[in-house]
Order: structure tokens, then C-alpha cells, then sequence
């Protein structure tokens, strides 16, 4: 059977072991590289793929032309 001794041995081992992966876990949180850029601009992609698939979309659906250089474009822009 487990006795007293053996088990504050175990409860200040366990609790050592738990405090350890504690500060190892902060300090790999501290001291990463941030994703946040990353994240950012492949959100941003990502949204700007998906509005000028709608806008194509909207604009063949009005009849219009899906191209850049479509004459209206290029009468505004001369």
C-alpha cells in the first residue's frame, strides 16, 4: 500500500513537473515568432480574390464585359 511519505513525494513531484511545463510553455509563448503578418495578408488575399470574383461576376450577369479593357474603360481612362 502507498504511504504518506510516498505519496507528498509523488504530489511534490507531479507538482515540480507541472510548474516546469508551466515556465518551458511561457517561455515558448514569449519568445515566438508572431504569424500575425502572415495571417493578415493571407486574409486580406483572400477577400480581395472573393470580391473581384463577385464584381465579375456582377458585372457579366448586368451584361457587361468581365474584362479589364472593356471600351467603356477605356473611354473613361483616356
Amino acid at each position: 500500500m502507498i504511504t504518506d511519505n510516498d505519496l507528498h513525494k509523488l504530489a511534490v513531484f507531479l507538482g515540480s513537473c507541472a510548474m516546469m511545463l508551466i515556465v518551458l510553455y511561457h517561455f515558448l509563448e514569449v519568445n515566438a515568432k508572431d504569424d500575425d503578418e502572415e495571417t493578415a495578408n493571407t486574409l486580406k488575399s483572400s477577400k480581395t480574390s472573393s470580391t473581384d470574383n463577385s464584381r465579375t461576376t456582377a458585372t457579366v450577369a448586368a451584361g457587361g464585359s468581365s474584362g479589364a479593357g472593356s471600351g467603356k474603360d477605356r473611354v473613361l481612362n483616356d
